[in-house]
Formats: C-alpha cells, structure tokens, sequence
C-alpha cells in the first residue's frame, strides 16, 4: 500500500506532528486532508484486512478482491480534499467500497464464471481457506461443515444486489444497523427490513442445512 501513498507525495504538504494513535478515524482522515501521509498509511494497515475480506466477499475471486481494495484506498485518497467528517469514517469507507463493487459486479457480469474462485479454495501461499476449520472436527463433520458454509455463501451470492450487501455487511464485517443504513443511504427501519427479507429468503432456501 506504500505505492498508494508514493503516487501523491509531490501533491502533499509536510506531514502533521504528532502520532495518530488515539485519535478517531474521522478525525486522522481529516489530518489525511491536509497531507499528513503518515496518517494515511495507518488508515491503510488498519482497514487493508477488512477490505479485502468485504471484497472477496462480493467478487469471489482472490487477485480481483486485493485489486478492489487498493482501488478503494487510492479512492479516499484522492478524495481527500472534498472529506467532511459528519459521518463515521468507516461508514464513509464502506459507501466508497460499496459503490465499487457494485460498478466492478455490473461491468464483469459476463465474465464472472470464468474468473470466479470457490471460496473453499485454499490460499496458494498459505494453504488455509477464508473459514478454517475447527481443528476439534472429525472428518465427517467438517465435510458437513464445508458443505454447509458452501450452501450459505451460494444462497447469499444469490440474493438481489441490495440484500446481499447488507447481508455481508452485517454477518461478515459485524457492521449495526445504523452503519449499514448509512453506506446504503435507507432509513435504519428499511435496513431492518431489507435485512429481515434477507434472512427469510435464506432460512427458506438453507432449511436442509440449518
């Protein structure tokens, strides 16, 4: 994520004083504003892990979620300029993560069979999958375990657009109601919702497996 960073640096001024830690997000995003790169790299390290999870999530594919990660931090960062801090800066985060994914989605619709992973592929590097299994498993159990996780990201990939975001948003990066209505610009009672639909859809489709 350094090279992010070196893109910019005849654009910026001398870097703030001080440390960044214990400050809110908003409020280093705003040192961001102002040039201050070491501010910048550390909202990169801290968030870099959950955008690239948040992405694999909607791509399905490991190379394309570390590339949409990227894309969404050169995003804040050129658009630091226009930064108001009147929300929480993850809810800012995810609206540009979210936007993002959804315009990569469209436009790679026709191509999305032939690059996608399954998300029960082990990683080249580390040979582990994004779910590890519970070593205290036997065998048989953790088949039925893979199957059964297999079952319930297929059922979410296939949720309409809205739905599946708020799904993700909510089971796999933990985000309340509020946040998720907020990347999503609903009510929070639409969001509630949204999600309650969400959830119907998949207890129907999932009742063999849960």
């Amino acid at each position: 994520m350094a090279s992010i960073a070196s893109q910019a640096q005849a654009e910026t001024v001398a870097p703030l004083p001080g440390p960044v830690e214990g400050l809110t997000d908003a409020e280093v995003m705003l040192r961001v504003k102002v040039g201050d790169e070491s501010a910048f790299e550390y909202l990169v390290q801290k968030y870099r892990r959950a955008m690239v999870n948040f992405m694999y999530r909607m791509s399905h594919n490991a190379a394309v979620s570390e590339d949409l990660a990227q894309e969404v931090f050169l995003r804040v960062y050129r658009s630091r300029s226009s930064y108001e801090a009147s929300a929480k800066f993850t809810t800012w985060l995810y609206r540009v993560a979210t936007n993002l994914a959804v315009n990569h989605a469209r436009d790679t619709r026709q191509e999305r069979p032939e690059n996608m992973v399954s998300l029960d592929e082990p990683d080249t590097k580390t040979g582990t999958t994004m779910d590890v299994a519970d070593g205290s498993l036997t065998a048989e159990e953790a088949l039925v375990r893979r199957e059964r996780l297999a079952a319930i990201r297929n059922k979410v990939q296939a949720l309409p657009e809205r739905q599946r975001m708020a799904v993700i948003m909510h089971k796999y990066q933990q985000m309340d109601y509020r946040q998720i209505a907020d990347v999503l610009k609903l009510s929070e009672s639409a969001t509630k919702s949204l999600l309650f639909r969400a959830y119907e859809t998949l207890r129907e489709q999932l009742k063999d497996f849960i």
